[in-house]
């Protein structure tokens, strides 16, 4: 039954992340995104990995795709195709993307630690809270903060795009 419910995921996964990217309405590829989070917090869940499943659902599904849904909201043509995109400049992320993917195929199944996967140690939410507020070695509260500055720098910057067009169209009128 796991194996099945880990093959729905990913071909949820799979189809849809192609979809996000080659969708040409905007809207619509945001929402493709969303469910790609979806399912890969389905996949966290599975594991046991209750933290990051809640977390990934929160954050990632919640949080920044209500960002990016309502950034994709803020702009003039959201019904509109996006621009297609001449072959030429198709062919350079394919073969980035192939090659990556060659690569990191190529380091998961060359990799010789896989043994050790049993000696897992069992880290509790109490203890991932402390390691992302702690200031002292190995602590987190440094990226925390400034992936915290960096989000409110987007806000404002998006606050600031839309307060221009609204002046733009204004002065037209």
């Amino acid at each position: 039954m796991e194996k099945l419910l880990f093959y729905i995921l990913s071909a949820i996964i799979i189809s849809f992340a192609i979809l996000s990217v080659t969708s040409r309405k905007l809207y619509r590829a945001t929402m493709y995104l969303l469910f790609v989070l979806i399912a890969v917090s389905g996949l966290y869940f599975m594991m046991e990995y209750n933290f990051m499943g809640a977390v990934q659902l929160s954050v990632y599904a919640g949080g920044i795709m209500v960002l990016f849904i309502y950034a994709v909201m803020m702009t003039n043509n959201i019904g509109q195709p996006l621009r297609s995109i001449s072959s030429k400049k198709k062919i350079l992320p394919f073969v980035i993307a192939f090659g990556t993917a060659i690569l990191a195929i190529y380091a998961i199944y060359s990799y010789q630690g896989i043994a050790k996967i049993n000696e897992a140690t069992v880290t509790g939410v109490d203890q991932i809270g402390s390691k992302l507020l702690s200031y002292k070695k190995g602590g987190y509260v440094l990226p925390f903060e400034v992936v915290s500055i960096l989000l409110l720098a987007v806000m404002i910057a998006a606050i600031v795009i839309a307060k221009a067009k609204k002046l733009v169209n204004q002065e037209k009128n």
